[in-house]
């Protein structure tokens, strides 16, 4: 995708230094573009911790990329000392996000490749091809997203005078993955080719990752939208003002559950009390076949309470973080929650439009009947 006309993506190995990644530090957006080196695997649990990066296909990219740093770190050592570093570096990898399951998938990878030989060179090199792997992959499944999404806005534009509306909720644009994203890839295939679009977003506390970055990514591509509060978007609905919703997943559950980012289950209750088709778009590195129901079996992550109790913006250009709430209040922040498949009109994955349902997965991905 696009800053100031020039195609960016959210991770890339450094030109002549294949021993450094880069990536966009996304606590500073939308008011600093600024580039963050990642040299070991202390560096990739830090930017996803602390998330420099976010959004779960990011996630795993990095995740990925952060084991290779680790096979470079551990051809230092000998033997089973190298073998320990490696399923050490996973497991500070893995305790970073817990409800993303793309993390997970893309460490087994890493660490599989890893495995098959003991010789130092080979494990550099087979860690650095498997997260090339999961990285163009998630490429290929976002922009495939784009391609399935694309007729569901295609009938609204048939079927009405004036833009279509989406209303998204967080940030599930190519700065969540590594280039499309996921709910908006078909929002951005579908203005390419010219079809009139209006995005309402949600702003998203507590990080406010729609308003900071979703409406970025849309002001830079040129895509009309209009930042809204969270709380806004029931009466948008109620007034005819919503075509269609479009969030991502951090984790689908084989029966059809959605963990997204908190608030997003809000948003399908009032879509469907106003029977707006809510759509949640994922590649298949986001389904996990291992869960059947979503609340109570996914793990929800609970971070730190000064993300609710502060905000963050330019003041006198400066980026200032604000204090909210009285000192003495405490704050709950939970970062996700999850919509039951029955309020889903269809998940949107990289081989196609189904139901959220086992049924309806599975008729996508027979292989996991």
């Amino acid at each position: 995708m696009n800053i100031n006309g020039q195609h960016r993506r959210t991770i890339w190995e450094k030109e002549k230094d294949p021993a450094t990644i880069m990536i966009i530090d996304q606590r500073q957006l939308p008011h600093e573009l600024l580039f963050e080196e990642m040299r070991n695997v202390e560096d990739a649990t830090r930017a996803i911790r602390e998330m420099h990066v976010r959004g779960a296909p990011l996630i795993g990219a990095t995740a990925a990329y952060g084991l290779y740093l680790a096979a470079l770190e551990a051809a230092t050592l000998r033997g089973q000392q190298a073998s320990a570093h490696l399923s050490a570096a996973a497991d500070k990898l893995r305790a970073t996000r817990p409800t993303a399951v793309d993390l997970f998938h893309a460490i087994d990878r890493v660490l599989d490749a890893t495995s098959r030989s003991t010789d130092p060179d080979v494990r550099i090199e087979a860690a650095l091809e498997e997260a090339r792997a999961v990285t163009e992959e998630s490429v290929d499944a976002c922009y495939r997203i784009g391609e399935h999404g694309l007729s569901l806005i295609e009938a609204v534009a048939k079927s009405k005078p004036g833009p279509v509306n989406i209303l998204t909720h967080c940030n599930a644009g190519w700065m969540a993955c590594v280039d499309y994203g996921t709910a908006t890839a078909p929002v951005y295939l579908a203005h390419d080719r010219g079809i009139e679009m209006h995005v309402w977003v949600d702003e998203t506390r507590p990080r406010n990752q729609g308003a900071r970055i979703t409406a970025f990514e849309l002001l830079e591509h040129g895509v009309p939208h209009t930042v809204i509060t969270d709380n806004a978007g029931g009466h948008l609905m109620q007034n005819g003002m919503v075509d269609l919703v479009f969030v991502g997943s951090d984790r689908t559950t084989r029966t059809g559950d959605v963990a997204n980012k908190i608030g997003t289950y809000l948003k399908a209750l009032a879509a469907h009390d106003n029977d707006v088709h809510f759509y949640v778009a994922l590649p298949s590195s986001s389904i996990d076949w291992s869960i059947s129901g979503g609340v109570g079996n996914i793990p929800i992550e609970e971070r730190d309470a000064k993300e609710v109790q502060y905000v963050q913006g330019m003041v006198d250009g400066e980026l200032k973080e604000v204090l909210l709430t009285p000192p003495g209040s405490p704050a709950a922040n939970y970062g996700f929650d999850v919509t039951p498949a029955r309020l889903v009109s269809g998940l949107i994955t990289d081989r196609g439009i189904c139901a959220a349902s086992e049924e309806g997965l599975l008729e996508l991905y027979p292989e996991r009947g």
